[in-house]
């Protein structure tokens, strides 16, 4: 089986390439109206499509279990004890349970010691070259240092934090169980997934857990892997974009495909067109999701967002669930691209449609307009 790493200069998660025709088909129940708008994944790992295969990803429903555990190294020896790092992290689940209307409950027990690690900390390709066997090999090391005092099979899910002075675990990367491979077993379990935090926890804060749990969902990172604007395509409107946006609430899009909001929740526009009013995505309940399909792959969307420091109103963004990880599977439209954006925003963060705006594509025969809490499609025939 191919495998590779895709890493990238703002934040970067290990991934590894699995077989589309191993994909487990989990979309929409096909008689409900949503089914027509839900995207197929092309891509064989993590994509906005809605056929996950959770055999290779977590479900993103109901409890998660997971562990966290605190490791140094013989050239970065730990200084003080763990507390700070689990405060550090201790927001995640109450943000997690938010972001998805109380559908995922994270709960994460820390083993309040350091572990030992048996190689230096510059000896396991986190300079942005790690490959899957060292990131397995961290994870295995970890897991068999901790082996004693935790038992592995009551997780889901392990995270690995490493000590402030281990400067060459550099980032944060999600490791992902490849069924083709050996892979980690401890109490006669397979260890799955895990997420090996790196010292840019530091900068993203504890949203860098739920960021890189969500590959462990299965999706794909919405910054892009060159530059020189990483956050080109969404800003800070995800929090699989930039982390620290001002606006990081999971898209709805995102929502539907993790089993966070239902069918019913989202429109799908037929092509005589419609108009519909939404509720935005920071409350629970109602309509949080338009969506107007333009292709086999590719689709437009639309929710509404509550506001920030930096904009508010009705974002719409093209999704297409071909577009691999990085490469901007989701991209914003921006409503203001010639504005410059308020001091510390996103050229995109100011980009929602506001009252009497309309968002038009010609090639797709799509128009949008906006008109506070609703939005009214357009669809030329021949869509």
């Amino acid at each position: 089986m191919l495998r590779r790493s895709v890493l990238a200069a703002a934040l970067a998660a290990s991934v590894l390439t699995v077989p589309a025709a191993a994909r487990a088909a989990e979309a929409p129940a096909a008689g409900t109206p949503a089914a027509r708008c839900a995207l197929p994944g092309r891509t064989g790992w993590t994509d906005e499509g809605h056929d996950t295969d959770h055999r290779q990803f977590r479900a993103a429903t109901g409890r998660i279990r997971a562990v966290m555990l605190f490791v140094d190294f013989p050239d970065a020896v730990a200084e003080g004890g763990t507390e700070q790092y689990a405060d550090h992290f201790a927001p995640a689940p109450r943000w997690l349970a938010a972001a998805s209307y109380g559908r995922a409950r994270l709960s994460v027990t820390p083993v309040r010691k350091w572990f030992r690690m048996p190689q230096d900390s510059t000896t396991y390709g986190f300079n942005r070259g790690i490959s899957y066997e060292q990131h397995r090999l961290y994870v295995q090391q970890a897991v068999a240092a901790a082996d004693a005092e935790v038992d592995f099979s009551a997780y889901d899910i392990v995270y690995i934090v490493p000590s402030k002075n281990a400067t060459a675990v550099t980032f944060s990367p999600t490791y992902l169980w490849d069924p083709a491979q050996s892979g980690v077993v401890a109490d006669g379990a397979e260890v799955k997934w895990s997420v090996t935090f790196g010292q840019d926890m530091w900068r993203w804060g504890h949203k860098v857990l739920a960021h890189e749990t969500g590959h462990i969902f299965g999706l794909p990172d919405l910054y892009s892997f060159t530059g020189p604007d990483y956050h080109r395509f969404v800003g800070g409107w995800d929090v699989m974009g930039l982390i620290s946006g001002p606006s990081p609430q999971p898209f709805a899009w995102h929502a539907w495909k993790l089993g966070w909001i239902s069918d019913g929740q989202v429109a799908c526009v037929p092509a005589s067109g419609g108009t519909y009013r939404l509720t935005p995505v920071e409350r629970p309940g109602g309509r949080k999701l338009v969506v107007v399909r333009t292709g086999e792959t590719s689709a437009y969307a639309i929710e509404s967002r509550g506001g920030s420091a930096c904009s508010g109103g009705m974002v719409i963004y093209k999704v297409d669930s071909a577009v691999a990880t990085g490469e901007g599977p989701v991209r914003v439209m921006d409503a203001r691209p010639d504005a410059a954006a308020p001091a510390g925003c996103h050229a995109l963060d100011d980009g929602a449609y506001g009252p009497g705006e309309v968002f038009t594509d010609e090639a797709a025969k799509v128009r949008i307009e906006v008109g506070g809490d609703t939005v009214r499609v357009a669809r030329r025939p021949g869509r």
